[in-house]
C-alpha cells in the first residue's frame, strides 16, 4: 500500500486531541492501523485561546499516531466543531 492512501482522521476538541490512521480496502471498509488521544491545552468552549499550546497539543497527537503506525502523517481531515464555526472550500500546506 503506498503511504498517500492513508485516510488520517484529526479531531480538535475542547478535552483532548485525537487522531486515526486508516487505509482503505475493498469498496468501502478500513482498517485501523493506530490511533492517538492527548488532553488539549489552549481551547475553551470550542474557541482557541492559546494558539501554541493547541499547535503543540497537535503536533503530540500527531508524533504519537506516527509512532504508533510506524508512517509519517502528510495531510489530515479535520473536524472542528462549534457554533462559532464558519467555514469556506480552500487548500492549504502546513509543516507539523
Amino acid at each position: 500500500m503506498a503511504k498517500n492512501e492513508l485516510i488520517v482522521g484529526l479531531d480538535i476538541g475542547s478535552t483532548k486531541i485525537a487522531i486515526v490512521v486508516a487505509e482503505p480496502y475493498g469498496t468501502g471498509g478500513v482498517n485501523i492501523l493506530g490511533v492517538s488521544k492527548v488532553p488539549s491545552d489552549g481551547l475553551k468552549k470550542g474557541m482557541i485561546v492559546d494558539l501554541e499550546k493547541v499547535v503543540g497539543c497537535i503536533r503530540a497527537a500527531v508524533s504519537e499516531a506516527e509512532n504508533a503506525t510506524g508512517v509519517k502523517i502528510k495531510s489530515v481531515y479535520a473536524g472542528i466543531a462549534g457554533e462559532h464555526i464558519r467555514s469556506i472550500n480552500s487548500r492549504g500546506v502546513i509543516a507539523v
